[in-house]
């Protein structure tokens, strides 16, 4: 009767192992993925900042530069783009995001040719809240690669990888940096 008794609660234990072992590694399953949607929440949150600061800085060169309104009505554009994305579309906003950033460098540069604009402090103090902004977009896309790995991760190891498989968990895709971007740049000693 004692042996039966060992029996069932060695039974009892190892079923309460199971279980427990099986809620913890759920529960570091929903915690990475939490970080990672934590980390994306920073990106969001640094692009409505700079999308915030965008009229601003058209309005104080648009009087300088009047024959630029195309590069002007491209940021505007890019801007209300990003704006209307669903605020799931990840993929959708870096891509923009990029362009984006890519056409702001292109009203840093009109600074060079309007020597009053480059003087403007409203001017200066809007590229230098941009410059603060992309910085901070830079840092929580890193953010947001870094938890992305470690919920990726967890996909991948055993035994996490059972359990994310029985609740439908898929990989996070990282954001990556723009080809365009990643060229060395040309530099001229001419």
């Amino acid at each position: 009767m004692e042996e039966f008794i060992m029996v069932w609660i060695i039974i009892i234990v190892v079923i309460a192992l199971v279980v427990f072992g099986y809620i913890a590694l759920y529960n570091g399953l929903q915690t990475a993925k939490v970080y990672t949607e934590e980390s994306w929440s920073q990106i969001d949150v640094q692009l409505k900042r700079r999308n915030d600061l965008i009229p601003n800085l058209v309005e104080t060169t648009k009087g300088y530069a009047k024959h630029e309104r195309e590069t002007f009505a491209k940021v505007v554009e890019l801007r209300n783009q990003m704006v209307q994305l669903p605020a799931d579309a990840h993929e959708e906003k870096m891509e923009l995001s990029n362009q984006l950033s890519s056409s702001l460098k292109s009203i840093f540069a009109l600074a060079e040719s309007y020597p009053d604009l480059k003087a403007n402090q409203e001017f200066a103090r809007l590229m230098e809240e941009l410059s603060n902004t992309e910085n901070k977009i830079a840092y929580s896309r890193q953010l947001f690669n870094s938890s992305a790995a470690s919920f990726n991760q967890k996909l991948m190891t055993f035994p996490s990888n059972f359990v994310a498989k029985m609740h439908g968990l898929t990989k996070i895709n990282y954001l990556e940096v723009p080809s365009e971007e990643k060229a060395a740049p040309k530099v001229s000693f001419e």
